[in-house]
């Protein structure tokens, strides 16, 4: 069952993976949209975007939720220091697959949980790294028509046939190639004193 916490935990997105992922910690939560301009700043680096739309979507919704937890997460993919959007259609999405084959795609999320009580956050950028095997065009063509991972950025699902395009997997926590790293959730959680297994004996 999951537990009613003091000061109600919202997340600032309507992503079906992040609820999934923060559905393990077994506390309750409610979802809000954030209405926050995506677009990067002039020379803003992948890691600074991510920190500042973490906090963004975090704030955003403080209008609606003064007196709650609200976790804020954005996430951005990059390969040869370029940014790699969500590819929208196959040939996109293709053309992204291919460049990544063989090659590391390097993912930043922005995680932020801001008390929109007392108006205080913490906010971290995690990177994630993806290991790519080499891709032959037909092995890119059956994974595309197999699960269409056209809202995606870097053209796949990890959760899912995703995986089998990957050699190794490098990072802290899997739950950040997903776009919610838990273990620094946990962290910041703690930090407002809040321990989701001591929250299971309440």
């Amino acid at each position: 069952m999951n537990k009613t916490l003091n000061r109600p935990l919202i997340l600032a997105s309507t992503s079906p993976f992040r609820q999934q992922i923060l559905q393990k910690l077994m506390l309750s939560f409610d979802c809000a949209k954030p209405n926050v301009d995506e677009s990067p700043l002039p020379n803003e680096t992948a890691p600074a975007l991510v920190k500042r739309l973490a906090l963004a979507k975090a704030k955003a919704c403080e209008d609606q939720f003064n007196d709650h937890l609200i976790v804020g997460g954005d996430q951005v993919a990059v390969i040869n220091d370029e940014i790699v959007g969500k590819p929208h259609n196959f040939d996109n999405a293709f053309t992204q697959l291919r460049r990544a084959s063989g090659q590391v795609i390097t993912f930043y999320t922005g995680l932020c949980l801001y008390n929109s009580g007392t108006k205080q956050h913490q906010v971290v950028v995690e990177p994630f790294h993806v290991h790519f095997r080499k891709l032959s065009d037909a092995m890119i063509t059956g994974y595309l028509n197999t699960e269409e991972p056209y809202n995606c950025a870097g053209s796949f699902k990890s959760e899912g046939l995703g995986i089998a395009l990957f050699e190794r997997l490098e990072g802290k926590d899997p739950n950040t190639l997903i776009g919610l790293p838990l273990i620094t959730l946990l962290d910041m959680l703690n930090n407002e004193g809040i321990n989701a297994l001591e929250q299971l004996n309440q």
